[in-house]
């Protein structure tokens, strides 16, 4: 099930992000002021840099979380990014610092999600990955380590926020009876995808591209899952949600593909179908006949409508909780929309040189503000 946070906060780095640098850069000189703090975090910062390296990143963010939305809505979605961009980053340092507390370790699946990575982008080794991602002027470490950040924290809300959340039967059967008006639909099918591209392939490649895309089949054909295969091996955009490519009404594919999954049930997966850019296989996630859909036709659809709506409030509730328990301090002229009332806020100080000779107390200061 899917939940509501911001991608800044939740997305695992895959094939698409690839393409774009860390939005929090982990370079910092120690014991220097390198550049503008603009929020501490516990003993993390956030830098002007990183913020601004983030605010940057917002628009493809956005048209990869919704390709196909109309400018007004990517213009809303964008502005409430923005307004919220500081408060994801401190999030994102507190659920860091909470999995640190939590002694989550994830370098099993920080391996595991490299390795996909490398598939998804048709790399033949780790080393041509690392190289990729350098040519992007993204430093390997600062790499891995996002992509570390981020597993760490989907752990941390797996445990601490959707783990604990329970919809019951009685709850679904409720939604579905209030809510019948919805599920009225016409003759649609929900699809997933495994893709794998031919183009600027010879034919000799062409057919070692088909021979994997039915070895593929065959692996799903056996009982290995399909959603999984998707993340590993498909070349497509969809990848990285499991080949989930939506719903469809009659008409609304080409006719190839429209004859060939409206003749599926649910489960069944198409034959590999060649199109001008690749080959697919295509997998029936639901088959909805026209009318008014029966309650196991739309069950899961109505648990994660459930799970969305229960999981915003809920998120924000244990980020708050983590803000009371943690030292957060934000410069004045930068918003965090989540502040807890009453918080201090970073004051400005100017840098003093060291006195020789002189004691260093217990204490350790907060890191000057300003560049140096």
């Amino acid at each position: 099930m899917k939940n509501l946070l911001s991608s800044r906060l939740l997305a695992l780095t895959g094939g698409a992000l690839l393409l774009a640098a860390p939005a929090v850069s982990r370079a910092q000189s120690k014991g220097a002021v390198v550049e503008e703090i603009i929020a501490r975090v516990n003993n993390r910062i956030v830098t002007l840099s990183e913020y601004q390296k983030a605010s940057r990143a917002l628009p493809q963010e956005v048209e990869q979380d919704c390709p196909n939305c109309p400018p007004d809505k990517i213009q809303e979605m964008l502005k409430k990014r923005e307004t919220n961009l500081l408060r994801d980053m401190i999030d994102q340092q507190l659920l860091i610092e909470r999995a640190k507390d939590m002694d989550i370790s994830v370098e099993t699946d920080l391996i595991k999600r490299l390795d996909e990575v490398r598939k998804q982008n048709n790399l033949p080794s780790m080393e041509a990955l690392q190289k990729a991602v350098e040519a992007q002027g993204i430093a390997w470490e600062d790499y891995r380590s996002q992509l570390r950040d981020s597993l760490m924290t989907q752990e941390v809300i797996r445990r601490e926020v959707g783990g604990r959340m329970d919809i019951t039967n009685d709850e679904v059967k409720q939604y579905y009876d209030a809510h019948q008006q919805a599920f009225v639909r016409p003759e649609e099918v929900a699809l997933a995808e495994i893709f794998l591209s031919t183009e600027g392939k010879t034919p000799e490649e062409m057919a070692a591209v088909r021979a994997r895309a039915e070895d593929l089949r065959n692996r799903v054909e056996k009982g290995e899952d399909f959603a999984e295969l998707a993340r590993r091996f498909s070349g497509g955009s969809t990848a990285k949600d499991g080949g989930d490519l939506g719903v469809f009404e009659r008409g609304q594919l080409a006719k190839l593909l429209e004859d060939a999954v409206f003749s599926l049930e649910k489960g069944q997966i198409t034959d590999v179908i060649q199109t001008k850019t690749g080959f697919e296989i295509l997998k029936v996630v639901n088959h909805y006949h026209a009318g008014l859909q029966p309650l196991d036709k739309v069950e899961n659809e109505i648990m994660n409508h459930l799970y969305q709506q229960k999981m915003e409030p809920a998120m924000r509730n244990y980020l708050a909780q983590l803000r009371e328990e943690s030292y957060v301090k934000v410069k004045p002229g930068y918003t965090d929309t989540a502040a807890v009332p009453g918080a201090t806020v970073i004051q400005e100080v100017a840098p003093t040189p060291d006195t020789p000779g002189k004691k260093k107390g217990k204490k350790l200061p907060l890191p000057k503000v300003g560049g140096s």
